[in-house]
This record gives C-alpha cells, sequence and structure tokens, in this order.
C-alpha cells in the first residue's frame, strides 16, 4: 500500500507586466532623493497574492513531489508549480495545456534535467516560488504516522488535513470574494463549508493558537499561525456554549489532524455567546504574512482556500467521541518535526 509521501488567482501575462509592482516582492518605493537601503528593505516583500492553482494541479505536483522523493530526481513540488506559473504568466484557465506542460517539465526532470534549465529566462519564477512556498511550505514533509494502536511509521507526505473530520457531511462552493454587509460593506475573504452543528474542526496545518474568543463578526473563533510565520489559519463562527477542544488556549501548540473545535453559527454580535448566523457553517481562511505589518489592517493578504480544501478532501482526520461528553478527539495521532523543534526553542 502507498503512503502518503507538502490556492492564488495570478493574472495572464499581459497584466503581470503591467502590475509587476504589486506582485513583486522587490517592489522599492520610488524616491529619486533618497537611497536609504533600511527604507527600501523594509518594503522588500510580497504585497499581494492570488492563487488559482486547481486542486487536480496540486494533486499531481504533489504526487510527482511524493513518489520521487528519496531519489536523486526529487521532484519538490512547489518549484514545479512556480515553474509551471512562471511559463504561463500565473493564468490556469487553459488547464490541459498547463497540464501538459507541467507533465512535460516532469518528465524532464525525472530524466536528469535540472530545474534551472526549465526556469531559466523565466523572469517571474522567483515571485512565483516564494508566493506558492508561502502557501504550501507547510503541508508536505517528513512525519511520523500513528497506523494502528502504538503503532507508528516514518512517512514522507501530506501532512495537512481537511478542516472537516471524516465522515462528516458538509458541502461548499467557491464564494471567496462575495459580499457581505454586517457591520459595513466587504468581501468575503474566506472559503464557507456548509454541516452539521458539532461537526469536529480539524486542524489544518501544525502550528501555535495565535488567538481564540469572540469576535463580533467570527463568533467564537481560533486563529492558528504556522511555525514558519507565513500562514494564519482562521475557524470561524464555532459551536455556541461549546465551542473549543478542551484544553486549547492562546499558545497552545496543536498538530494538524488535531480537533480543535466544532462547527456552529455564533457570530454577528458585539454580545458574547450569541448565534446570529443563519446557516451552520465552518469559515475557513487563509492568510499570508510576508512581513507583520501585513498582520492586520489594510496590507492583509487573503488567499481562495477553495481548491485547497477539495485537494484536502483527500486526507481526512478520523475522530472518535470521548464518552458522553461533546468531546471529540482524533484517532490516530502524528509526530510532526517541525512541532518538534518549535517546542525546544520556546524552552
Amino acid at each position: 500500500m502507498k503512503r502518503e509521501k507538502r490556492i492564488v488567482r495570478l493574472l495572464p501575462v499581459s497584466a503581470v507586466a503591467v502590475l509587476a509592482a504589486a506582485f513583486f516582492s522587490f517592489s522599492i518605493i520610488a524616491d529619486s532623493e533618497s537611497n536609504n537601503k533600511d527604507s527600501e528593505k523594509k518594503n522588500d516583500f510580497i504585497k499581494w497574492v492570488e492563487f488559482q492553482v486547481s486542486s487536480e494541479m496540486l494533486g499531481k505536483a504533489y504526487e510527482l513531489d511524493r513518489d520521487s522523493y528519496g531519489t536523486e530526481t526529487h521532484i519538490d513540488w512547489v518549484e514545479l508549480l512556480a515553474c509551471t506559473a512562471s511559463r504561463f504568466g500565473g493564468e490556469f484557465s487553459k488547464e490541459q495545456k498547463v497540464l501538459r506542460y507541467m507533465d512535460e517539465t516532469a518528465k524532464g526532470l525525472l530524466e536528469g534535467t535540472p530545474m534551472e534549465e526549465y526556469t531559466q529566462g523565466l523572469e517571474y519564477y522567483d515571485y512565483f516560488q516564494e508566493a506558492y512556498s508561502a502557501v504550501l511550505g507547510g503541508m508536505v514533509g517528513e512525519f511520523e504516522a500513528e497506523t494502528g494502536e502504538g503503532i507508528w511509521e516514518k512517512v514522507y507526505g501530506l501532512k495537512a488535513f481537511s478542516p472537516i473530520a471524516k465522515g462528516f457531511p458538509y458541502s461548499d462552493y467557491d464564494d471567496f470574494g462575495v459580499s457581505r454587509s454586517y457591520g459595513y460593506q466587504r468581501n468575503h475573504l474566506g472559503h464557507d463549508l456548509m454541516g452539521q452543528i458539532g461537526t469536529p474542526i480539524i486542524c489544518v496545518e501544525s502550528g501555535y493558537v495565535e488567538a481564540l474568543g469572540w469576535n463580533q463578526y467570527g463568533g467564537w473563533r481560533i486563529g492558528i499561525r504556522s511555525f514558519d510565520g507565513k500562514r494564519y489559519y482562521y475557524y470561524a463562527h464555532l459551536r455556541q456554549n461549546y465551542p473549543y477542544a478542551e484544553g486549547l488556549a492562546e499558545g497552545s501548540v496543536v498538530l494538524a489532524g488535531d480537533v480543535i473545535g466544532y462547527m456552529g453559527h455564533t457570530g454577528y454580535s458585539a454580545k458574547e455567546n450569541v448565534n446570529n448566523i443563519d446557516t451552520t457553517h465552518l469559515h475557513f481562511g487563509i492568510q499570508l504574512i510576508f512581513d507583520e505589518s501585513q498582520k492586520e489592517g489594510t496590507n492583509e493578504i487573503w488567499i481562495d482556500g477553495y481548491q485547497i480544501v477539495k485537494f484536502l478532501s483527500r486526507h481526512r482526520s478520523e475522530a472518535v467521541k470521548v464518552g458522553d461528553t461533546r468531546e471529540w478527539v482524533r484517532r490516530y495521532g502524528i509526530k510532526d518535526p517541525e512541532a518538534e523543534a518549535y517546542q525546544r526553542k520556546m524552552k
């Protein structure tokens, strides 16, 4: 049995040239009278990302990475996707053409052609590689997986999980960017997954709890930061009265696949613990952070998570109920070296 061996809508080629300053990490504030390198360095980070790689392309690149791991011709899925995006200017609408190119590139890589030959002359490769690394950086790697009671196996593969526990039904569609009006007119900067009250919500990627508590827009919500600091996962509208997994607190280290909370419909109220949302659902958001100034305010980068969630549906964490309580816990554990390194660092 094969073991599992880790999206941003980008503009077409013509638009890339026009908006290069907005796309690139190397955007420098124009100032004809100043060459202050410290000032330039402070602004030397990506300002905007739109991710549109389909779940099919994510799956294809991932499987090539997993299956070639440990060989002399290991294909890094982020590099392959970044190379492909650079070749087509980030435009993925002609998916079959893009997939053919990716297949041809992967074939060459497996035959020993270095990636540098494919990326040479691709002006925007460095941008795509940095942007895609920020989106996908913590999803694939080495870890230990529990395959039975007390049985552990070293694995290289998909470490990230679907945000909905295995066996629990949900429905969704691509609703990123649609209008919202509570409080003020704004766009929906997340992905909604509709389901049943009490559905166990799963930690997508290992990290630490950065935010926990009530927010009038998100109701009971959890914010989890990846260990590399690049991703902030936002889980909102959790269950009234019993929103979180037992013992969860700000600063807690959580592992991919852990039960962190329960689906509900709280929010849209300045008063805590109020169900003011009509539809039971999880609001799942992914924020990219290239500089801490982007964490809150006008520089925030939120990406469309629909295709990512679709891709992660292949990897759902199984949860079991704890006796007669309302608590659920994961059935099979993982040991994530990144979490262990973070915990050693924090001691």
